[in-house]
């Protein structure tokens, strides 16, 4: 009888290091003056060994091209050892940043493994996003005048074989069997707000009618909750109409919409007007007592201090109680020129009216520089 042939497996596994690089254009419009097929270049990085860096191109690489953004990743240098004339393999992706930093799936380009033959050598996106679609959508962060693009890089560092066993034993130590995708949380009930399924309140602001889900107020604030399930807990099955007064309508969408996700919708408006509605969010989410919004509020507002409102600013954070943003309103009129300025303006004139404390409190922070 005879033995059965003996049977062996193995497997050729390729070891890969992986990393990321964060791009931001600041000054995008700046970097639209520059003609097309001109490039600017990151700083260097270094995956698996190897030197990288994106080359940014505002216009295009290609007349037919000039209306798109084109990004390329560029191979620098190699890791010392690497055989001479040996290509370098790598995948990689790029992606647009969102406003909370976040990469946008529809504007995540991916390419497939691609050998980079020598330095100099670049692949990547010539269509990368239309310049049109960047500046004009409410989703990316075009903010400031600058957006950030990220690059995921994967680098083949070797190919080997390894028997079964040694398979066997690696898999057994690290076991992953399932992928668990990140929180969506936020995306689902952004969803509940706009399908207004399941609303059992509604509010008019202005004039115009949200509908809303008592639940989610009452446990993102404590004055909703002793509103909508303290005076209103008999209320028929029939949705309650809640009249908001001293509020525009605008605000309160972004106030419901920070409810549901905790996060506001990227803003449509120019410089000033960003502003002026983080003063109105700010007096609501002090008003139903969100604290982490107020904040973000007080924060944005911290960065849009200028001559025409900082008188009403700092008495926004005085009537509020942000200290912070107090704190950056003196620091303002502490600089060369700022102090004159505003106090030629009405606001300061009212200021000095409606809030003489405050005044007396800036005297005395000028007098200690």
């Amino acid at each position: 009888m005879s033995a059965e042939p003996a049977f062996t497996t193995s497997a050729i596994v390729a070891s890969t290091a992986s990393a990321s690089h964060v791009l931001k254009i600041d000054g995008y419009s700046r970097t639209k003056g520059l003609a097309v097929g001109v490039h600017l270049r990151s700083c260097s990085f270094h995956v698996g060994g190897h030197s990288w860096h994106l080359a940014y191109l505002p216009n295009g690489d290609c007349v037919e091209r000039s209306d798109y953004i084109s990004i390329y990743l560029v191979l620098d240098g190699t890791a010392p050892g690497t055989a001479a004339g040996g290509p370098v393999l790598a995948q990689f992706s790029i992606s647009l940043l969102d406003r909370a930093g976040k990469p946008a799936p529809t504007y995540t380009r991916t390419g497939t493994t691609n050998q980079f033959s020598a330095p100099g050598a670049h692949w990547g996106f010539p269509g990368f996003i239309r310049r049109e679609v960047l500046e004009k959508s409410r989703h990316l962060n075009l903010k400031d005048d600058s957006f950030c693009v990220r690059c995921d890089v994967t680098v083949v560092t070797e190919f080997r074989a390894e028997d079964a066993a040694t398979i066997a034993a690696e898999a057994a130590a690290v076991p992953v069997f399932v992928g668990v995708p990140p929180s969506d949380l936020s995306r689902h009930l952004g969803h509940l707000l706009l399908n207004e399924q399941g609303a059992d309140v509604r509010f008019r602001v202005d004039g115009e009618d949200f509908p809303a889900h008592r639940c989610v107020l009452a446990v993102r604030s404590p004055v909703f909750q002793a509103e909508l399930f303290g005076t209103m807990k008999e209320a028929s099955s029939e949705a309650p109409c809640v009249e908001i007064h001293d509020m525009r309508a605008d605000v309160f969408k972004n106030l419901l919409h920070f409810m549901y996700t905790d996060s506001l919708p990227e803003p449509e408006e120019p410089h000033d007007e960003e502003a002026l509605m983080a003063q109105h969010l700010l007096v609501a989410a002090d008003r139903y007592d969100m604290e982490r919004l107020k904040l973000i509020c007080e924060d944005t507002l911290c960065r849009h201090i200028e001559v025409s409102n900082a008188a009403t600013t700092l008495a926004l954070a005085e009537q509020h109680r942000c200290q912070g943003l107090k704190d950056a309103c003196f620091q303002f009129l502490k600089t060369p020129g700022a102090l004159n300025a505003v106090m030629a303006t009405e606001d300061f004139d009212h200021l000095a009216v409606s809030c003489p404390s405050l005044i007396k409190e800036l005297m005395s922070k000028l007098a200690a520089r």
